[in-house]
């Protein structure tokens, strides 16, 4: 017996509406089902993880999932959630980035099972527009189009009429994938309903035919702020954009409200393994346990266990009282990717082959320390480390000798204060 998707959802917080019927068709036969994802990027963001996670459950759920990447949608670009006109991309670019997002969703849902991934550009490519007026357009009215929220919420400050036919675009999608591949459900963000109803709309005007809709709510973080973003930008499902160990270490920096309801969101865990994790994780909150199962399920789910492994052991390195990973054997790019965002000051590589007096260094030159008392009390004190060993010489001098790589020198106040010094 089948798995009943739409519970799944709702137990998960995952369901915001469904159209009568849905979930009745889901347990009544297996049901071919699909979502789009914009081909804005060559890659992915955790802003679509939602999306991602519905055609996993999908999947689970003994259906068939469909990922329809938009190659001839993203030349118009869709209005939705938009207050203004985004640029358009051309279509050597669109290429590379349907031929990306295509990989990057092999990841998640299982081509040997069922799944597939359709590139709308197929069937509107060899379309003229005389064809798709006369054989889409007539059948939905302009009354219609202006009632959707998409449509209302861009007329003060402007719409293009290529935005405005977004809708009956993202509708023909469906009915050519009901057409031709029997899909009968159509999911995706709350802000997709307008565009999806008219879908079902054009199904049954145009075909006689009955499909159904389903989505999900946006998510925020608890505070109210955008879900997915950080001071940097989006966080990225390809490793080139976002490390493995960003990845990692912005699902541990969720509070706790967040990361009970992003272990439900965004991970595979049963309910009863979810609420025993919440349980542990209230006896000793400081532990963080929430926060490490979801970045390490989702370390995993993305990256692989090896990136996990490294993410780990570089935030025991860098917050922990110990670890197995040595600094001194770390390469270059893990320099650079654990302290991305850490402040940094370059010094002279020539001077260090002489030698530079340790309080003229973090004071003079590098400026880590605001004064030469500052730095002389901090030093007395034990709470600097050089490349994590305690400096405690007052007299010193730091050299070549110093560096990792050859390049970079990490200095250590307290214990979580950390400067990077990079030698050129």
């Amino acid at each position: 017996m089948k798995k009943n998707f739409v519970e799944e959802l709702r137990w998960r917080g995952l369901l915001h509406d469904l159209m009568p019927g849905t979930e009745e068709q889901l347990m009544k036969e297996v049901t071919t089902g699909y979502i789009g994802f914009d081909p804005t990027s060559d890659s992915l963001h955790i802003g679509s993880l939602v999306q991602i996670t519905l055609l996993r459950h999908f999947q689970l759920c003994g259906h068939n999932p469909i990922a329809l990447v938009g190659g001839a949608t993203g030349m118009v670009g869709d209005p939705s959630g938009k207050s203004q006109e985004r640029n358009l991309l051309d279509e050597a670019q669109l290429r590379h980035n349907v031929e990306s997002v295509k990989k990057q969703l092999g990841r998640f849902i299982d081509f040997e099972k069922g799944a597939q991934v359709v590139n709308n550009y197929d069937w509107f490519a060899p379309m003229s527009a005389l064809e798709f007026l006369r054989d889409v357009g007539k059948h939905i009215t302009v009354s219609y189009m202006m009632a959707k929220d998409s449509v209302q919420k861009r007329l003060e400050t402007g719409i293009s009429f290529t935005e405005f036919s977004y809708q009956l675009l993202q509708g023909y999608d469906f009915y050519w994938l009901n057409q031709n591949k029997g899909v009968k459900l159509q999911m995706g963000g709350s802000d997709q309903w307008g565009n999806i109803v008219t879908g079902t709309e054009l199904i049954r005007r145009k075909a006689g035919g009955e499909a159904f809709a389903l989505v999900s709510p946006l998510v925020t973080k608890a505070d109210g702020s955008k879900f997915g973003k950080t001071e940097k930008g989006n966080v990225w499902l390809d490793r080139t954009k976002t490390s493995p160990y960003q990845f990692y270490q912005f699902w541990i920096n969720c509070s706790d409200e967040d990361a009970g309801r992003f272990m439900r969101f965004f991970t595979y865990r049963t309910k009863e393994e979810i609420e025993a994790i919440e349980t542990r994780h209230q006896s000793a909150p400081h532990e963080r346990l929430l926060q490490k199962e979801l970045a390490k399920d989702l370390t995993i789910l993305v990256h692989s266990q090896e990136d996990l492994d490294f993410a780990m052991e570089a935030t025991e390195l860098l917050f922990g009282k110990s670890s197995t990973l040595s600094l001194n054997a770390l390469n270059t790019e893990q320099i650079l990717t654990i302290f991305e965002g850490v402040p940094s000051s370059t010094i002279s590589k020539s001077e260090l082959d002489t030698g530079i007096p340790v309080l003229e260094l973090l004071v003079d030159k590098a400026q880590v320390f605001p004064s030469r008392s500052d730095a002389k009390k901090m030093i007395q004190s034990n709470a600097v480390l050089i490349n994590k060993e305690k400096w405690t010489d007052l007299s010193g001098s730091f050299t070549s000798d110093h560096l990792l790589q050859s390049k970079f020198m990490l200095v250590q106040k307290g214990k979580k204060n950390y400067h990077l010094l990079i030698a050129e």
